[in-house]
């Protein structure tokens, strides 16, 4: 009696993606640019240290960033000013040296000094948020010798998610990259 063995797809549960990895960043950079060119979307790249030029290889787009602290500052600013107004003007004025309640030039240190605290936090909370942290899990670290990326190798890991993704074609499409090595990223 022959039995087909249909635990195949359990005993290996699909993959996160395929990771590339490489001894040099130029390499890293020049895979980046293949495999964006090939019409891959959904990849990330790994590496000890910035390497320049490598953002544009995986098409990153810009930060939004940039506007969130921006925002941060506009309500800093207006909250820091609002709230000496209401103290100084409405809540519980009190006329100090024969000056009007509304002494706006009084107002500057503590408004700039509000700026800068909304717009740090915004900057903190923001980089969090966008970058999706806390992130205690990440299946990338499943990944053999990814431990490296923190030292000394360089990573490029395609998605499963990614619409031009099949395991057989994008494992030969890296390894036509000349890599140190391919692995399989589980999630």
């Amino acid at each position: 009696m022959h039995t087909h063995d249909h635990s195949h797809a359990d005993a290996h549960p699909a993959l996160y993606g395929l990771m590339a990895e490489f001894d040099r960043p130029e390499d890293l950079v020049e895979a980046a640019r293949r495999a964006r060119e090939a019409g891959y979307t959904r990849m990330d790249a790994y590496t000890p240290f910035p390497v320049h030029g490598l953002d544009e290889a995986l098409g990153l787009r810009r930060t939004r960033l940039p506007l969130v602290v921006l925002i941060g500052g506009i309500v800093g600013a207006i909250s820091g000013y609002a709230l000496q107004y209401w103290t100084s003007v409405i809540d519980y004025p009190l006329n100090i040296g024969g000056r009007p309640y509304h002494s706006w030039p009084a107002f500057i240190p503590v408004t700039f000094e509000t700026t800068v605290l909304f717009a740090a936090f915004a900057a903190v909370l923001g980089m969090l948020a966008l970058n999706g942290l806390p992130m205690p899990y990440h299946p990338v670290f499943n990944a053999p010798r990814f431990e490296l990326a923190s030292r000394s190798h360089f990573f490029l890991c395609i998605e499963a998610k990614d619409p031009r993704f099949d395991e057989q074609r994008t494992r030969q499409f890296l390894e036509s990259l000349q890599p140190h090595g391919v692995y399989d990223v589980e999630p």
